[in-house]
């Protein structure tokens, strides 16, 4: 199978999707079968090298259904590594999480693509800007006694994106109002997709 075997095929797979849109799903990339071992691996690398060991990992959840083709790379990736990680689909038709329980579980919130860009949320994006879709997310999944050890994704986008990490994200509980910072975990910082694209010598 021609799989896609580096971080850089992926990078410029991300570019071709993203050139010349404010936002994609990035389903081009997510259901390419070259691409989805890597998506998985990539971000249970992103998540280890950020402090998460996967043993602390119970449950990775899709904040939207851009995100559901990436909990199924992540749950097989690990599954090949010999852990196991179960998944969840966030949404709001009641029950709002789907999957198995989440109670008591420590669990990775996932989206494709998380930006600081003033998107509100529709079926494939949560924004960073002001958390309030976020926010929402985070309480229903705290509502439901598990913890949320991070939020990751894909490619992110915030106001600092010189590299893929080191960052978090300020959300409100909805429950008691208090204002909590949770680690963000892009795999992707946005301005890497785009100069690393940029720096490549053209075809001839």
């Amino acid at each position: 199978m021609d799989d896609i075997k580096t971080r850089h095929e992926l990078v410029t797979l991300l570019h071709d999707t993203m050139q010349g849109k404010p936002f994609s799903e990035l389903y081009a990339v997510t259901f390419d079968h070259r691409a989805a071992g890597l998506i998985g691996d990539s971000i249970l690398d992103a998540l280890e090298n950020a402090g998460f060991p996967l043993t602390d990992i119970d449950m990775v959840g899709a904040l939207t259904p851009a995100a559901v083709p990436l909990i199924d790379a992540v749950i097989h990736a690990a599954s090949a590594r010999g852990v196991g990680i179960d998944g969840f689909v966030m949404d709001f038709v009641y029950p709002s999480v789907k999957g198995p329980s989440i109670a008591g579980r420590r669990v990775v919130l996932v989206d494709a693509w998380l930006s600081e860009k003033s998107y509100v949320q529709t079926s494939s994006l949560v924004t960073l800007r002001n958390g309030n879709e976020l926010s929402l997310d985070f309480s229903v999944v705290r509502q439901q006694d598990a913890k949320v050890l991070a939020i990751a994704s894909l490619v992110g986008g915030t106001l600092d994106d010189k590299d893929a990490g080191g960052s978090s994200v300020e959300v409100i509980d909805t429950i008691d109002g208090d204002s909590r910072h949770v680690p963000f975990v892009p795999v992707f910082a946005e301005s890497e997709i785009r100069d690393a694209v940029a720096t490549q010598e053209p075809q001839r």
